[in-house]
């Protein structure tokens, strides 16, 4: 089981590789569907970890991986700017999900 990173940036993808992860820089749609297509063809990879750039641009070509497949698990992960969508976004997710206030 592995993990794969598609990024927009360079130093997330250092960073990464840092960590033993692999992964690929995609800016154009092309080169984020080529990454997503690679990663989606080698069945030792478990999780594809995408920064919040790219999940906000392409959000729908992963969401159709979500749903369409059962594995691998596509998680959105902040890049080196940090979260974008604010602090406190699992607690807002637990939130709307489930009605309760933690």
């Amino acid at each position: 089981m592995r993990f794969y990173l598609i990024s927009d940036n360079v130093d997330t993808q250092v960073g990464m590789r840092l960590a033993g992860i692999e992964g690929t820089v995609a800016h154009e749609a092309q080169e984020v569907q080529a990454a997503l297509d690679k990663a989606l063809a080698d069945p030792d990879i478990a999780m594809i970890l995408v920064t919040e750039k790219l999940m906000t641009q392409f959000g729908s070509r992963f969401d159709q991986v979500r749903q369409e497949m059962s594995r691998p698990l596509i998680v959105e992960i902040p890049d080196r700017h940090g979260a974008q969508n604010g602090k406190d976004r699992i607690t807002r997710y637990v939130r709307d999900a489930i009605g309760v206030k933690i």
